[in-house]
């Protein structure tokens, strides 16, 4: 080969040589369109757990299985409120009504759907829990009986019996009723029928029955045909207790203030709603009825009507709480012998939606 023919061949080598250093060199970095593809994806995918990450996580427990009363809970969770509010909300049933408190003590749970009185038995127990919120501002549970029975007022209860549902709270309302009425409570047989509180009543097993809700028991004992008179707590002696409470803990309440303040923030918004828009409100919890407790939406919607009132009241935030009434009822259970004197009111709450 004669030196001319190999220097023709020395470009066409410099250029097979650069393509070969070209492609090495674009390994990894200058990828198909369609391999990049997975990588916009998985950004994405990171991106949306991101912000989901970013939220502040709280759980809460409910007091029962869900129904009308919890509306305000899940309207705020479908509409976004919680959201709105930087966080993210796992409602939880109880497996035992017993065990919200006592969970939410032990940090297994953020908050928990209580009762005012509880929250007093609670702190006497040493059960470092706190109500942040009140829920259902008057009492639901009533003295229930039939309308055409020998039962016009408390004290007709001497002779009679009474079923009640197991709680010593319920044994001392009914005693308290039946004294302010001018009676003699040793003289009511007082039987525990636990949770057969509809049909103790219905069979005529027992007199009235003290545990029942006006806005569950008796509306159920009304669909089935029987004539219900209910007798308020309130007109005979027992304080006018908040029903209802949203409660934490004493270090829950210290650890994450601001998020349990944001989430009042949303429930108000979901208990405007709720008040706004009550059909619609319904339709959001029906979607969110347990399967092992289908709601009968008739019921829900009377339900619904007779909380309403009993949640808002005029000039005051959903959620706000007075002193009085703390102090009212725990004077009320210290003289009923529920709790040692040495629980303090001031202990058992703090407003959170003011701050």
């Amino acid at each position: 080969m004669n030196k001319k023919h190999i220097y023709s061949l020395i470009p066409l080598l410099l250029i097979t040589l650069m393509l070969i250093v070209s492609g090495c060199g674009n390994t990894g970095t200058n990828t198909p369109a369609t391999d990049s593809a997975p990588d916009a994806k998985d950004t994405e995918s990171s991106a949306t757990e991101t912000s989901s990450d970013s939220k502040d996580k709280l759980s809460i427990m409910l007091d029962w299985y869900p129904n009308a009363v919890h509306s305000f809970i899940y309207v705020a969770q479908e509409k976004g409120y919680f959201t709105d509010q930087g966080l993210d909300v796992d409602v939880q049933m109880p497996a035992d009504t017993n065990d919200s408190l006592k969970l939410v003590a032990a940090g297994k749970i953020d908050l928990a759907l209580s009762y005012q009185p509880q929250i007093l038995l609670a702190r006497g127990e040493n059960i470092p829990v706190r109500s942040i919120a009140a829920v259902v501002r008057h009492p639901l549970v009533h003295l229930l009986t039939e309308a055409d029975g020998k039962v016009k007022s408390p004290k007709d209860l001497e002779g009679l019996t009474v079923g009640y549902s197991s709680i010593p709270l319920y044994e001392a309302m009914v005693r308290t009723m039946i004294s302010q009425d001018g009676g003699n409570p040793a003289k009511m047989n007082l039987v525990d029928v636990g949770f057969d509180l509809i049909p103790s009543l219905a069979s005529g097993q027992a007199n009235a029955i003290m545990g029942g809700f006006i806005n569950h028991e008796q509306l159920i004992l009304e669909k089935e045909g029987h004539a219900m008179k209910s007798i308020n707590p309130v007109d005979y002696g027992v304080p006018d207790y908040y029903e209802l409470v949203l409660t934490a803990s004493d270090a829950g309440i210290e650890a994450k203030k601001d998020q349990l303040t944001r989430f009042i923030k949303a429930m108000q918004e979901g208990q405007k709603y709720v008040t706004e828009h009550p059909e619609e409100a319904l339709n959001i919890l029906l979607a969110h009825e347990n399967e092992t407790s289908p709601l009968d939406p008739e019921i829900e919607t009377k339900s619904l009507n007779i909380l309403l009132p009993l949640m808002n009241e005029e000039g005051q935030l959903f959620g706000g709480q007075d002193a009085s009434s703390w102090e009212n009822v725990r004077a009320w259970l210290v003289q009923s012998e529920l709790i040692p004197d040495s629980v303090k009111a001031e202990d058992a709450f703090i407003n959170l939606q003011g701050e």
